[in-house]
């Protein structure tokens, strides 16, 4: 691929990234009913849905922020940890594979926008 081509794929699979995400932590961080709903059927407690919204909304500037990459991978691996634990989280409930595919789509998004930024990484001082 070109370098072009690289960066466009990075910044529009990124900003699908950032924009799900985004939803995710303003329905954490004002915890709205679908999302407490979504944590009692799973069994989990009520208070961790703003700590989650808050941790996805720092994620989000982080990945987009240019400067620091070290902390870009590790929120690369929070995500991951999220979209995995919400995955065995609905196998272990026995939820519809409906519920199921939601955190893997997430998870291979994850996966193609940490594949492409390291591909601009290489290429983006070239012109």
């Amino acid at each position: 691929m070109k370098p072009k081509s690289i960066k466009i794929t990075y910044w529009i699979l990124l900003a699908l990234l950032c924009l799900s995400m985004a939803g995710d932590a303003y329905g954490g961080i004002t915890s709205q009913p679908a999302g407490v709903e979504g944590l009692k059927h799973l069994g989990y407690p009520i208070y961790l849905l703003p700590f989650f919204g808050w941790l996805k909304a720092l994620g989000i500037v982080a990945l987009l922020q240019p400067k620091w990459t070290g902390i870009k991978e590790w929120v690369f691996a929070g995500m991951a940890f999220i979209f995995i634990g919400a995955e065995v989280s609905h196998i272990s409930v026995n939820d519809s594979i409906a519920l199921k595919i939601g955190p893997i789509v997430a998870l291979a998004i994850l996966a193609l926008v940490y594949v492409f930024w390291n591909k601009y990484e290489k290429v983006k001082d070239l012109k």
